[in-house]
């Protein structure tokens, strides 16, 4: 048991040591920001202060909340640092929800803004920023959120749970997970946006409406589509989300406008839809899917047997 707790007490001053440099090098790098560009942007009044506002978001008070954790780990507080560092940790949450728009609000000042512009790139050539760019700090938080998520379950797993301090631990990876899972979905609801964006821009014409709320992009793909009657097989390129599947083909390569494009050629709705694997269950080459809807069934087909397993599970649970 004494071994045990040693070896608990080693790995943990080791992890505790290790969050104290790396909230440095944090520090140190927000500091960057902080110093030479919010606080000199605020004293010479190039950016209107609700622009400031939106492309640094929380960042200061951010700032704030890891000095004093550090000071107390410093100090050998773990405890009481990381329970008092907890009630500041939904600045994340919130940073995470103004980034988008603290990138477009950059993106719109450099463009519009010649002194800004200027600035800027003064500010970059400091040696303090190493080559660095702002668009490169700015993310920062959101990375350092990660980490914090792995230090406190460590220092967690290090520690008796017979000490009072191991509570306030439980308390810190308890928050720090709610933070993460709030950032996580904030992160994959804009990622899915763009992938709805992405096909939308694909389809020629504005006939098929792919940006739908509470739809979400699963895959895509090209697959055989094997017709009923003896005619050949055609190449399609379909794309499935959560509530539809979407077959198209390419437009013509000499279109004027749509040569890069596809033509929808069908959507099938999934909510009647039910998914069967017609061979492809043996170490054969590749495989075929039927799909049955009320009106219609269609068999899908490819030469690649682990491509049509990963469809039949993407189609099956999009159907579920």
């Amino acid at each position: 048991v004494e071994d045990q707790r040693a070896r608990w007490e080693r790995k943990r001053s080791r992890t505790a040591k290790e969050l104290l440099e790396t909230e440095h090098k944090y520090l140190e790098q927000l500091d960057l920001v902080l110093t030479y560009f919010v606080t000199i942007l605020k004293a010479k009044g190039t950016l209107k202060p609700a622009v400031l506002e939106t492309i640094f978001g929380p960042l200061e008070p951010l700032y704030s909340a890891s000095h004093v954790l550090s000071l107390h780990l410093e100090k050998g507080n773990l405890g009481p640092g990381l329970e008092n560092f907890c009630q500041s940790l939904e600045l994340y949450g919130h940073y995470a929800e103004n980034l988008e728009q603290a990138n477009k609000t950059l993106k719109e000042q450099l463009r519009k803004n010649k002194s800004f512009r200027r600035f800027k790139k003064l500010q970059e050539t400091r040696p303090q920023f190493q080559g660095r760019e702002l668009e490169d700090l700015l993310p920062l938080p959101l990375q350092r959120l990660r980490q914090y998520k792995h230090f406190f379950r460590d220092l967690l797993e290090n520690t008796s749970p017979d000490t009072a301090e191991y509570q306030k631990l439980a308390k810190a990876v308890k928050s720090v997970c709610e933070v993460s899972q709030w950032v996580q979905d904030i992160l994959d609801k804009r990622e899915n946006s763009l992938q709805l964006l992405r096909v939308q821009k694909l389809l020629k014409g504005q006939r098929t409406q792919v940006l739908t709320p509470g739809r979400w992009y699963i895959r895509e793909g090209w697959l055989l589509v094997v017709p009923s009657k003896g005619e050949e097989l055609k190449r399609r390129m379909f794309f499935l989300f959560s509530d539809i599947l979407i077959a198209a083909k390419p437009c013509h390569p000499l279109h004027p406008l749509n040569s890069n494009k596809l033509s929808c050629q069908a959507v099938y709705p999934l909510h009647q839809c039910s998914v069967d694997k017609v061979f492809g269950h043996t170490r054969s080459q590749g495989g075929l899917l039927s799909l049955s809807f009320p009106h219609k069934t269609l068999l899908l087909m490819s030469s690649n047997q682990q491509d049509i397993n990963d469809w039949y599970r993407s189609l099956t649970a999009a159907v579920r």
